[in-house]
């Protein structure tokens, strides 16, 4: 049966729409990774990591955050993969990063480096990474003030990035295609979207394997 590492922030996690912060509600059973290893029937390795960004340690949240670190901790403590799918970008855009997008797309960049690395191919085998461009975050409910400005620069963000997998011949699935984020806190997802992700990776990362 073939593995598939999901590398990710909050909405890979399972968070769910957050009312107030800090938020005690538990991460969702059927997160996406949970529906798409169903329906792909195939082993999921979940690295959904609240808060975690393409390469800004969060003065807040902690130097854990920045996405190079953990990177190379998923892709050497697990396997050997088949797949990986990387979501990531949505913290990046947070208001006291003032990250520009093109600044967001090197460092995504710098993560489909990894992947596609010789060294971390051959130590799984040879994996296909994937990357997933996050829905557009805006500002709205108890994370407003971390996402004022967000909307603003979010396509210009998912742009760049497309740019970067596609010059590197990475397939790209855009999720705002199919969902998008919670009216409730403007960033995560609500169950039913979690759902409708998961089936919808499954097809995309299906029907790339038949193409390959």
């Amino acid at each position: 049966m073939p593995t598939i590492l999901t590398f990710g922030d909050s909405n890979t996690h399972g968070t769910q729409p957050m009312h107030s912060r800090p938020s005690d509600l538990p991460r969702f059973e059927r997160r996406w990774p949970v529906v798409m290893g169903e329906a792909l029937g195939w082993d999921v390795i979940e690295e959904g990591l609240p808060g975690r960004t393409f390469a800004s340690p969060d003065p807040e949240m902690g130097p854990h955050m920045d996405g190079r670190i953990g990177l190379f901790i998923a892709l050497e403590s697990h396997g050997p993969i088949d797949a990986m799918t990387i979501m990531l970008g949505t913290n990046d855009l947070k208001a006291h990063f003032e990250a520009a997008p093109e600044e967001i797309a090197q460092a995504c960049a710098f993560h489909l480096d990894v992947a596609l690395s010789e060294e971390m191919q051959m130590r799984h085998g040879g994996f296909e990474p994937f990357l997933i461009l996050p829905p557009r975050p805006y500002a709205t409910g108890c994370l407003a003030e971390f996402y004022a400005g967000a909307e603003d620069k979010a396509q210009a963000t998912l742009d760049a990035m497309r740019a970067e997998a596609e010059a590197r011949d990475v397939a790209v699935f855009d999720a705002n295609t199919v969902i998008s984020v919670s009216d409730v806190d403007g960033v995560h997802f609500s169950e039913e979207v979690h759902d409708t992700l998961g089936k919808a990776v499954a097809d995309f990362i299906r029907s790339e394997i038949v193409e390959d």
